[in-house]
């Protein structure tokens, strides 16, 4: 368990002692996301965390925000290759030129999406997952027993990519379910781990899952 801010609060063992990635635990992680936006950008920053690590992602969050029209799904859909090379020269985000495309092409996808399902978050929340997966720890992302992709993230995944959406892979929707709160992975001692069950539990209820 982290004692990051020997506050007292027993917490998941992930945090470090980075206060910026502590309060992302106590805050962000793990709650139920309603606004369409924020789903967006984070499936969309979940894809730029691949092969690097969240912390670093999450120090240029607002970097990507002022880059990406603060990930307005009309706005980025509208990118064309000025833009493209606008971000490619951008020192505050990651400038990789396949995540970049990968993005604008998934805001023109999740434009298609709400026109076929009616709601984006809607249609996010149907993945929700009411228990969460516990594997080995030798098949965990963290130690705890979290796997670092789920059938379910697989599925979403595979769906996704049926829609044509880039750099959504099993991994990448799992992390994104876990921190938008489609899933509980607070370890069971960690304080938040209950006020997010509380929370998912009021916005699940009368939803109709998959």
């Amino acid at each position: 368990m982290s004692d990051a801010l020997d506050d007292g609060l027993v917490r998941c063992g992930w945090p470090t002692a980075d206060h910026q990635y502590v309060r992302y635990h106590d805050e962000e992680w793990g709650r139920p996301t309603t606004d369409p936006t924020r789903l967006f950008e984070k499936l969309c920053l979940e894809g730029f965390q691949s092969g690097l690590s969240w912390i670093t992602i999450l120090r240029k969050r607002e970097n990507f925000r002022a880059a990406f029209a603060g990930f307005d799904p009309e706005a980025v859909a509208s990118f064309g290759e000025a833009d493209i090379e606008r971000l490619l020269g951008d020192a505050g985000i990651i400038r990789h030129r396949g995540k970049i495309e990968a993005t604008i092409n998934n805001a023109q996808r999740m434009i298609e999406l709400v026109e076929a399902e009616g709601s984006f978050v809607d249609w996010i929340w149907s993945w929700a997952v009411l228990e969460p997966v516990r594997v080995s720890d030798a098949d965990a992302a963290f130690a705890g027993g979290i796997p670092a992709l789920t059938d379910r993230s697989t599925a979403l995944s595979k769906d996704l990519k049926r829609r044509g959406w880039k750099f959504v892979g099993p991994t990448t929707a799992y992390a994104f379910m876990q921190s938008e709160g489609l899933t509980n992975d607070h370890d069971d001692t960690c304080f938040a781990h209950a006020q997010c069950e509380a929370e998912r539990a009021s916005f699940l209820s009368g939803r109709t899952l998959r």
